[in-house]
């Protein structure tokens, strides 16, 4: 399900300095992205680049993106943010996310037409510099049908009421990727 946006005042900031941010992204060298860890859903075509991980600042990552950086501070109980890259033709397969604490939030970069994530029954196409947030434990799925590559900074942060809860247990192969830092 999609959360009413109105309820995270710290969005506006975010989608204020969108520009910044996706010039920083485009500046990446694509080969410093990694192929997200859990393959079965979608095969091929989706990449990322961490900036924090389950928590864990990743500061060189940062360093090469310091309005992006900035940017992060802004959002509070940060726990996870990264660049999202889907080639043309991707399609990330119906899911549940495992972490009940945390919302996921989209901010719209690179957007070509044919693309949309569906949360629920609810599809939604993203928009650049416009952000989405939705709940990542509702089945969802993600697909680029477009010519180019669809960008969006995604992040999760802590549910209003979930502050002092643990964090959820992370599945194996997505813990032993954060503490690589490899696929």
């Amino acid at each position: 399900m999609f959360m009413d946006q109105r309820q995270f005042p710290f969005l506006a900031d975010l989608r204020a300095r969108w520009d910044a941010i996706r010039d920083e992204c485009l500046a990446l060298p694509r080969e410093t992205y990694q192929p997200w860890v859990q393959r079965e859903m979608y095969g091929q075509g989706w990449s990322v680049y961490g900036l924090v991980a389950f928590g864990e600042r990743i500061e060189e990552a940062l360093e090469a993106c310091p309005n992006t950086a900035s940017a992060l501070t802004k959002i509070p109980h940060l726990t996870t943010a990264g660049f999202s890259r889907m080639a043309p033709g991707t399609h990330i397969k119906p899911h549940q996310g495992w972490v009940t604490t945390v919302y996921r939030a989209h901010l719209g970069l690179v957007v070509p037409q044919d693309c949309a994530l569906r949360v629920g029954d609810e599809t939604r196409q993203w928009r650049e510099g416009e952000t989405v947030v939705f709940d990542d434990t509702v089945t969802h799925e993600v697909w680029n049908y477009g010519s180019s590559d669809r960008v969006v900074l995604l992040f999760d942060f802590v549910r209003p009421g979930c502050e002092d809860r643990p964090q959820d247990e992370l599945p194996a192969s997505v813990a032993g990727f954060v503490r690589r830092g490899e696929p």
